[in-house]
């Protein structure tokens, strides 16, 4: 997959029509294998818009690449819910020895249930 289309959707998650924020996840988690490491870079560099954000994190899930281990595990104490449920549901999708150590340790720590 090309840089040009991934940069292409990112632009248009940030417009104000709902349906072409839609059109440009759809494409998005169709490819997040491919783009997993621009995913996170976008994640990372991301801090005004919180449904973007969330999006970013799912599509992040979806790529269900080993790669973002450490960005769910630093996800899962996040103070708010939603990103906190997509680094869970990251993690689990996962479904390896060191996902289930980060989901175990999160539940002890009393982090999530």
């Amino acid at each position: 997959m090309s840089r040009r289309r991934f940069d292409q959707a990112m632009h248009r998650m940030r417009e104000n029509d709902l349906r072409v924020r839609e059109d440009a996840f759809d494409f998005l988690r169709e490819h997040a294998d491919a783009y997993v490491d621009e995913l996170i870079a976008e994640f990372e560099a991301e801090r005004d818009d919180h449904d973007l954000r969330c999006w970013l994190l799912e599509l992040i899930a979806e790529a269900r690449s080993p790669k973002a281990l450490e960005l769910f595990r630093g996800q899962l104490r996040s103070v708010d819910d939603s990103l906190r449920f997509w680094a869970v549901r990251g993690l689990e999708m996962l479904g390896d020895r060191n996902a289930d150590q980060a989901l175990d340790e999160a539940r002890g720590d009393g982090w999530i249930a």
